[in-house]
């Protein structure tokens, strides 16, 4: 996965019933836009993240968006 600051995360749930979680990326600490990445979450908490399968990045640049899983 790569990905840079302001990118988009959404990590899916893993079991039924978990709720997708939402992030923005503040933070590229891997080389070449790879993990890992801090992240700001919706509920406003930041954490250091490793993506895992079931994480899709949303990329911004240049004024459009383009969407991409991890996988």
């Amino acid at each position: 996965m790569r990905a840079q600051v302001s990118d988009e995360l959404t990590v899916k749930g893993r079991h039924q019933g978990d709720e997708d979680r939402h992030g923005k990326i503040t933070q590229v600490d891997g080389p070449n836009g790879t993990p890992p990445y801090m992240v700001r979450w919706r509920d406003g908490h930041e954490t250091l993240f490793f993506p895992s399968s079931g994480t899709e990045v949303e990329h911004h640049a240049a004024g459009r968006t383009e969407q991409r899983s991890n996988g």
